[in-house]
């Protein structure tokens, strides 16, 4: 029995989550879609991963300031088709993947992890070198 290493994405799905992370990007900034929670916030797309089929996009998103995270992200996957047909205009698919919005937890991981670097153990055993 051999073992398969895990795999990171492809170049094409990099792509083409690049591709559909700059146009929702201009979409949430030009203020196309009408909807009172989403006008309120100024929202970041960080990454959207792409499925290895190209059928799935799942975009990770976060409201500046991260306040009503999920009262953002509900709003967003509620119109997840509308934002599907205006990619569809945008980006040059074969087919144009189903849109699933999700909250980015990297900011709290990196804000952990500089918890964790300034913490007195951390800063000690550095300081010891």
């Amino acid at each position: 029995m051999t073992r398969q290493k895990a795999k990171g994405p492809s170049q094409r799905q990099l792509k083409v989550g690049e591709l559909i992370r700059h146009a929702l990007s201009d979409i949430l900034t030009r203020g196309e879609l009408m909807d009172e929670v989403i006008e309120r916030h100024t929202i970041t797309v960080p990454e959207v991963k792409m499925s290895p089929d190209l059928k799935l996009a799942t975009a990770y998103v976060m409201p500046l300031g991260g306040t009503e995270v999920r009262e953002v992200v509900d709003h967003l996957q509620k119109h997840a088709k509308f934002f599907r047909g205006e990619l569809a205009k945008r980006v040059e698919l074969r087919y144009m993947p189903e849109i699933r919005f999700r909250r980015d937890a990297s900011f709290e991981t990196s804000q952990r992890i500089d918890e964790i670097l300034a913490s007195p153990e951390v800063t000690r055993d550095l300081d010891e070198d």
